[in-house]
């Protein structure tokens, strides 16, 4: 797919460094765009980074250290990139976490964690990614909020996740008060919101015990990463006038 319209421009991938988020930094950078991955843990994409620069990749990727549950940390996340690289353009909320916590016996502290950057870390990041498009009239713009099948049902059985779920369930009201406060600004900046279901990385065994989640995923092939990082690509590039604003995948062998 083309992507001479993104080629050059900025995104900002929130937890890059595992997962869905390596992998959208990865594919992106593939694409030509200049790529900001951050995390807490930013070593691995720090090997990306120097991998970038010694290969055919015509994009490139940098690395900024930020705990997106802290909202002085992404204002100062967001400050640098204005200073170093004038701003963003694409804006991945890809960050997000999931704790085994009940509604009825959960550690409030786990529900603090999952709310602080499920929620309140994409609503920061959100606000000053539109700030910064709008500083530099780019009226083309693209916000990515990664949300989950778990934002759209209840699936009945998993207890210890119902918490996590509400976070998603917010992210689904997210995207289209957003989209209804963008559209009455008159702006043509589009978000999206991508909702996979089961997936091939660890936050399966964090959301519900490991033992549970080893059982599910031995029943089904789940999504991949890359098949995620393929959806996001997909809604950049649609035409300008389309708004891909909810993209819902699960595995064909999923039963629910």
């Amino acid at each position: 797919m083309a992507a001479s319209r993104w080629s050059g421009r900025v995104a900002l991938v929130t937890g890059s460094s595992a997962g869905i988020g390596f992998a959208v930094t990865k594919q992106l950078a593939q694409l030509g765009m200049e790529v900001i991955g951050c995390a807490r843990n930013i070593d691995k994409i720090k090997q990306l980074e120097e991998e970038c620069k010694v290969s055919d990749i015509p994009g490139s990727v940098h690395a900024l250290k930020c705990d997106v549950s802290k909202e002085d940390e992404i204002l100062t996340m967001f400050a640098e990139i204005k200073e170093k690289y004038g701003g963003v353009d694409v804006c991945i909320n890809n960050a997000g976490m999931g704790r085994d916590a009940s509604l009825l016996e959960g550690n409030t502290e786990k529900w603090r964690q999952m709310l602080d950057l499920n929620v309140m870390g994409l609503c920061v990041c959100t606000k000053e990614a539109v700030k910064s498009m709008r500083e530099r009239n780019v009226d083309d713009g693209h916000i990515f909020h990664m949300n989950s099948f778990s934002g759209h049902r209840i699936a009945r059985g998993f207890p210890a996740s119902n918490f996590y779920v509400a976070t998603k369930f917010a992210v689904t009201a997210l995207t289209e008060g957003l989209r209804q406060e963008l559209r009455e600004i008159h702006s043509h900046i589009r978000i999206t919101s991508i909702s996979p279901a089961k997936v091939d990385t660890e936050i399966g065994s964090r959301v519900s015990d490991k033992e549970r989640a080893d059982e599910i995923h031995r029943k089904f092939k789940p999504l991949e990463v890359n098949d995620i990082s393929d959806a996001i690509v997909y809604a950049l590039h649609a035409p300008t006038h389309v708004q891909v604003h909810d993209i819902l995948l699960r595995g064909t062998e999923q039963p629910h």
